[in-house]
Formats: structure tokens, C-alpha cells, sequence
């Protein structure tokens, strides 16, 4: 066991948060039994009593640490282009000066501390790498670890690369209720490729006995977040804001981003699913 947590990680250092939803060339795939399922203890609620669940900055697991169990996540790296980072800067900017509680995703920095340096903030907030979700984030055993691996690169064996195109600031929040996050969504291009990435993640998902995806998906990715359920807060905010940025001419995308390829995280070890065949 103590091989496979150096090889793995633990689920210990993975979050385990669901951030809050190609023309792609069919593969025939040889049938395959529904694989049985994990013990239903991987799955059960999280003790929100337990303390030691929560970090510095007060997240709950949204599944509890059982020793062996390791996150799975399988998501789209985006990268934001520098030509746009410095007008996210100001829009979040103005969203911090109203709504001072949020955190850098993934970083887990206050907002509020990065703000006195522009470099360092836009670094640290925007010069890093997004997901886009393709599946929950859920735990599995390592038994279960090279079928999954194995059966998502069969699945993706042939995937073009499109444009996404991230046009609409929202606000999502996770199952649990524990946390709200600031996200850009994947709106006109590159939403019809996702969502038939999502069902073939879904059906990977479906063998092994995992949760599928929530029914009608939102792709986005997620820039800050803050404590407890403040959709109602953020959302005015945001909209105040987009009617702002309306009123200035600036409607339409956001940015596009290119996709490239699809990456499975599970513990602390990384997996390249696949790469695009024009990359």
C-alpha cells in the first residue's frame, strides 16, 4: 500500500469539489460487462462534524478520506491568452472590491491579497492552468485505476481539435452547498463537442459503477470561489457587471481557447488521455 501512495498520491491531496457543467470519429468498441460497482461506503455523504476534513480556509470534502481511495477527475486543460488577461483583471477587480470574501481557485489565496500587485495577481489568478469538467470528481479504488485509464484513451482515440469559445460569467455551487464559484461557461462553440466528450466520459463512468455527470451540462471553468451558498450575492453582482460591460461595447466571447486535449488526474498522478490529431 505504501508503494501505491508513492505512486498515486493520496485522495488525501485532492479536493474531491465538483465545480459547481468534436466531431469526434466513432470507434467500435468491443461489448463490456458492467464492471461491479465500488463498496457503497466510497460514496456515502461526507461527515461535515469532522474537522480535520476541512483546510485553513474552511472547504469540506464533498467525499470522505478512506484510506486506498484516490479522486478521479477527467477535465480539458485551458490556458487563458495573455491578449485577455488584462481586461478579466479589471472585471474581477470590481468584483472583489464588492464581494471581498473570494479565493483564487486551486490556489486557495484570498482575492484581497493578491490585489496590491498586478504582476503577482495576474500570475497567480489567470497565468495558471483551467479545467473544464468532462466527469465528477469521484473516488475510486486502485484496482479500478489502469480499466478506467485504459477504456477513456479507447474512447478518445480519434478527437479533432475545435474552438471553445467562453462568452457568459456565471455562478455555480457545489453539491454539498459549501462553496460558490465565479466561472466563465463554454457557450456556442466547442458546447456540442464538450457534451458528447461528457457522454463518452459517461459511459466510462457508468461501467465502473460511478456517478454520471450532472443531465444537462453547463462546461466552464472556474476562476474564484468563496464559503457557503452566496449564489444569490454573486449573481447580482455579475449581472451588474455584464450590463456594464453591455453598456460599453464589449458584448460577445469573452475569449476562445483551442482544445488540445483531454487529462485524467487520480491521487496526484496525471494521465494524457488524449491529444487532438491536428495538435
Amino acid at each position: 500500500m505504501e508503494a501505491l501512495r508513492a505512486t498515486y498520491g493520496s485522495e488525501s491531496s485532492d479536493d474531491g469539489d465538483d465545480d459547481g457543467e468534436i466531431p469526434i470519429n466513432r470507434v467500435e468498441c468491443m461489448k463490456v460487462s458492467s464492471l461491479p460497482p465500488p463498496p457503497s461506503d466510497l460514496l456515502k455523504a461526507p461527515n461535515f462534524s469532522d474537522l480535520a476534513a476541512a483546510s485553513r480556509t474552511g472547504r469540506i470534502r464533498s467525499f470522505p478520506h478512506i484510506e486506498g481511495n484516490y479522486a478521479l477527475h477527467v477535465y480539458i486543460p485551458v490556458l487563458i491568452p495573455p491578449t485577455v488577461r488584462e481586461k478579466l483583471m479589471i472585471y474581477v477587480k470590481r468584483l472583489a472590491s464588492v464581494v471581498p470574501s473570494l479565493y483564487v481557485v486551486d490556489a486557495d489565496i484570498p482575492l484581497s491579497e493578491l490585489s496590491k500587485d498586478d504582476e503577482n495577481f495576474e500570475n497567480v489568478l489567470l497565468g495558471r492552468e483551467f479545467h473544464i469538467s468532462l466527469g465528477r470528481t469521484v473516488p475510486i479504488q486502485v484496482h479500478q485505476i489502469d480499466s478506467i485509464v485504459a477504456m477513456l484513451r479507447q474512447k478518445f482515440v480519434s478527437q479533432r481539435r475545435y474552438f471553445i469559445e467562453l462568452s457568459k460569467w456565471d455562478v455555480f455551487v457545489n453539491d454539498e452547498q459549501t462553496r460558490s464559484f465565479l466561472s466563465l461557461e463554454v457557450l456556442g462553440r466547442g458546447l456540442s463537442e464538450i457534451r458528447k466528450q461528457i457522454n463518452l466520459v459517461d459511459y466510462v463512468y457508468k461501467l465502473h459503477g460511478l456517478p454520471e455527470f450532472y443531465k444537462n451540462p453547463r462546461p466552464h471553468i472556474s476562476l474564484l470561489w468563496a464559503l457557503g451558498n452566496i449564489s444569490e450575492k454573486l449573481k447580482k453582482n455579475v449581472e451588474e457587471l455584464d450590463t456594464s460591460r453591455n453598456n460599453a461595447r464589449n458584448s460577445g466571447p469573452i475569449f476562445f481557447c483551442k482544445f488540445n486535449s483531454i487529462e485524467c488526474k487520480i491521487g496526484k498522478k496525471s494521465y494524457t488521455i488524449c491529444k487532438s490529431l491536428d495538435g
